[in-house]
């Protein structure tokens, strides 16, 4: 069964101009959305800095020794990188933050003190311009 039509002249026509103007909010808000995809993944595509956990060894109890590898995106960036490690129940017993630099070179070798043994070791290197860790 198709359902009837809305008769015109009962009911008044639709504008012809709210079938353009929906056209036009709907594109508005897909390139608006477009262009914001687009910042995000170009800025995202070209960090200030990245940190790599290259490795690390449990000395003893209260020490582990960390090896990191910092990129820097320009010569002038200055990057404060933390060094968190986790126990095997997943608390974090140490906790370092250092400053690395171009200048210094891009393989650091921290040494965290631990409330107890670690068994596990996450870096992150930020600048006043990038907020989340890379």
């Amino acid at each position: 069964m198709r359902p009837e039509a809305v008769p015109a002249d009962r009911y008044g026509a639709p504008a012809p101009w709210r079938r353009r103007a929906l056209i036009g909010a709907v594109a508005v808000v897909v390139l608006a959305f477009g262009g914001w995809v687009a910042w995000a993944g170009l800025d995202a595509a070209d960090p200030d800095v990245e940190s790599e956990l290259i490795g690390y060894d449990v000395v003893d109890e209260h020490t582990t020794t960390v090896d990191v590898q910092v990129g820097f995106g320009a010569d002038d960036v200055v990057a404060t990188c933390r060094v968190r490690v986790s126990a095997d129940d997943g608390l974090v017993v140490g906790e370092l933050s250092f400053t690395a630099t171009p200048d210094d070179g891009t393989r650091y070798r921290p040494e965290v003190r631990t409330e107890r043994r670690g068994d596990s070791v996450e870096v992150g290197c930020t600048t006043p311009d990038q907020s989340r860790p890379r």
